[in-house]
């Protein structure tokens, strides 16, 4: 998962607003907070859509979600009716699943964090955002790239020695006009592109200018895409961090 968010981000892109002769002073890794802490805010609510894409069919699931900074995130499966009432929440590297047609609580082991979440193209990893692309990445300043129309930041992201991510490396561009990640390119631990993210639909949602579609494709699977439309958000909103529990995870709606 990574967006993102994902998802979530999805996943997993908001807006700071920062005068371009400032942000070319910056380092790689103070683009890279400023966009991550765009993407997260202090705290976030909103509802999203995801649609898996396959070449011979396509499903869409909805649901709302919560963050409250880095640490706590939840999701909840508003439709299709099979899947509703689904709850996913993360606390600080822990990542839960609430199953309410069989009653059962899952706690989904690190092994699992780079399997696919919910069948789309998205990783549990992307969705929660358990690895840090802040604290758990090297970031070097690779040049600028004009980018379907943005003028962007390229940034690759090496990870630490033992950071617990998914990826080996990943490529990121990030738009000078707002800073929202624009793309990012995912490599395994060989060096072999496995998937590329990009952000469309540029709207004002919650106050802050921001991508509302994201693509996540792919390489070499022809025809398979997975895409999260953000339909509402709100940033910077009270939230008590007893709301991520796991007993609040049977009650939430």
């Amino acid at each position: 998962m990574k967006s993102t968010f994902i998802i979530i981000g999805l996943l997993s892109i908001y807006c700071l607003s920062t005068p371009l002769s400032s942000q070319a002073q910056m380092t790689a890794k103070e683009i890279i907070i400023k966009a991550d802490e765009k993407n997260r805010g202090k705290s976030m609510k909103g509802e999203m859509a995801m649609t898996i894409v396959r070449p011979k069919w396509e499903r869409t699931v909805k649901m709302k979600n919560w963050s409250k900074g880095d640490q706590y995130f939840m999701i909840y499966i508003t439709a299709p009716a099979k899947e509703k009432g689904q709850v996913f929440l993360k606390v600080g590297k822990e990542m839960w699943n609430y199953v309410p047609t069989i009653s059962r609580m899952i706690k989904i082991p690190p092994s699992m964090m780079s399997g696919s979440w919910m069948g789309s193209d998205f990783t549990n990893d992307d969705l929660v955002k358990q690895s840090s692309i802040v604290v758990d990445y090297t970031h070097t300043l690779k040049g600028e790239e004009n980018l379907r129309g943005q003028d962007c930041y390229l940034i690759e992201l090496i990870p630490l020695p033992d950071a617990p991510v998914v990826w080996g490396k990943i490529n990121s561009w990030i738009t000078k006009d707002g800073l929202n990640l624009w793309k990012s390119e995912y490599y395994d631990e060989d060096g072999y592109l496995m998937n590329t993210e990009n952000a469309f639909e540029i709207k004002t949602m919650g106050g802050r200018d921001i991508p509302t579609r994201i693509e996540m494709v792919p390489a070499d699977e022809e025809g398979r895409k997975t895409i999260i439309e953000i339909i509402d958000v709100a940033y910077d909103i009270p939230m008590d961090e007893n709301f991520f529990t796991k007993q609040n995870m049977k009650r939430v709606k």
